[in-house]
C-alpha cells in the first residue's frame, strides 16, 4: 500500500474533475469502478475508486482518492493497494507507486 496527502487550495469540482481525468487518461486499463459524494453546509468530500491493471504485478490495484473542501481550502489523500505480489509479505510494491505517481504529477499541475 502506498499513500500520497496534500492540502492546498483551487476550487473543488475543477480539481477533483482534473484529477478523474487525469487517471483514466493515464492507462489504457484504468477505470472508474464508483464513488461518492457528500456535502453539508459548505463542505464536500468526494471518493473515488479507480483500477488498473499491473503488467509488472500480473493483476490489478486499486486508488482510492478523497478530496474533501471548505471552500477553497482542499485535502487530498490516495490510497493505493492489490498491486504487490507475495502469499504472505508484499513483494513488488512498483504498480501501487506508479499509479500514486500519477496523482503526484497531477496533484503538482494545481
Amino acid at each position: 500500500m502506498a499513500k500520497y496527502e496534500r492540502r492546498f487550495t483551487g476550487n473543488f469540482h475543477t480539481v477533483l474533475s482534473l484529477l478523474h481525468n487525469g487517471i483514466l487518461r493515464g492507462s489504457a486499463t484504468a477505470s472508474y469502478e464508483d464513488g461518492s459524494d457528500y456535502t453539508s453546509g459548505d463542505i464536500r468530500c468526494a471518493v473515488r475508486v479507480y483500477e488498473r491493471y499491473s503488467v509488472s504485478g500480473g493483476n490489478r490495484l486499486s486508488l482510492t482518492l478523497v478530496l474533501i473542501g471548505h471552500g477553497d481550502d482542499l485535502f487530498l489523500s490516495a490510497v493505493t493497494a492489490g498491486g504487490s505480489q507475495g502469499a504472505f509479505f508484499k513483494i513488488n510494491t512498483w504498480s501501487e507507486e506508479f499509479f500514486l505517481n500519477q496523482i503526484r504529477e497531477l496533484a503538482g499541475r494545481l
